[in-house]
């Protein structure tokens, strides 16, 4: 019996920023079951208040897994960052290939020099929900402002493995490299390009799936999870039922024990919720007279 639902957002429930009526009602009928519903996404809990205003999860995994939240009273349960020091020596063998940089704090994310990839696309998307703050030099502001740092992005339009390679080579961080090429570009800022989000080594959203899982007592045989997208393979290969979305990523649909026919601009998620959890049976005991 599935007793949490863990789902990413963007490409899963959320298209463009936003969320198909049948995935709303299928969100409805969730809540009227005894799952647990989790959000697991990319997006720090600033940038996604009102996704989480909408959709009423009851725990949110946020960061790629930095932090783990009670959305219902709004406490952090797990906080998982990359330190600033890290940040500083990343930041050295970013400069080596020019690439664009940008860091998250808790209400706000700063840019240098420009808006450019993900952070324009976050700009787009986020400009009246959260701040932003552009700088000559991130790693000047960081020594100076000396930020609590939830997470950092490398983006550029080359391919990026050799930069992840030589990260986490010489730290102990994760670079989790998203790629928008092709079908996959990004249709928001309609470029294509490539990303590395930093985190702190081992730090994933499955790992903090099971950090949650262990603080709830719910094993991960009794865990669904949902999703579409590189950062999504581990938690949906090795949760009790792995689904990945209509139209995700070949490498997520080869891992999944089940592929919706749906995509996110059709219900996908509805669909996996429809098929994979009951709705909770009446208490009321009929009897018939005879």
């Amino acid at each position: 019996m599935i007793k949490l639902l863990a789902s990413d957002l963007d490409g899963t429930i959320v298209y463009n920023n936003e969320i198909t009526a049948i995935d709303l009602e299928a969100v409805k009928k969730l809540k009227q079951t005894d799952v647990k519903f989790v959000i697991c996404t990319g997006k720090t809990y600033a940038m996604t208040k009102d996704i989480c205003n909408i959709l009423e999860p009851t725990y949110g995994i946020f960061g790629n897994g930095t932090q783990v939240m009670n959305i219902q009273t709004e406490e952090e349960i797990i906080r998982n960052t990359i330190t600033n020091t890290q940040v500083l020596d990343c930041l050295e063998i970013a400069k080596k290939y020019n690439l664009h940089i940008h860091i998250y704090t808790n209400d706000k994310i700063i840019a240098q020099e420009n808006l450019k990839y993900m952070a324009y696309r976050n700009y787009i998307l986020y400009k009246n929900k959260i701040e932003f703050e552009i700088v000559d030099s991130v790693e000047s502001y960081i020594k100076e402002q000396n930020p609590n740092i939830l997470k950092f992005i490398l983006s550029g339009k080359k391919e990026l493995l050799g930069v992840k390679n030589e990260i986490e080579a010489k730290e102990k961080v994760t670079a989790i490299q998203i790629k928008k090429y092709g079908e996959y570009i990004d249709k928001i800022v309609g470029k294509e390009y490539e990303y590395l989000d930093i985190v702190p080594k081992h730090v994933t959203k499955y790992q903090a799936l099971i950090q949650l899982s262990s603080y709830l007592h719910i094993p991960m045989e009794q865990i669904m999870a949902i999703g579409d997208n590189i950062n999504d393979i581990e938690m949906i290969n090795h949760a009790g039922i792995g689904v990945a979305i209509g139209g995700s990523y070949e490498e997520v649909q080869k891992v999944a024990s089940y592929v919706t026919k749906n995509t996110v601009k059709t219900g996908g998620f509805a669909e996996a919720v429809s098929k994979f959890i009951k709705e909770k049976r009446s208490e009321n005991v009929y009897c018939r007279r005879i």
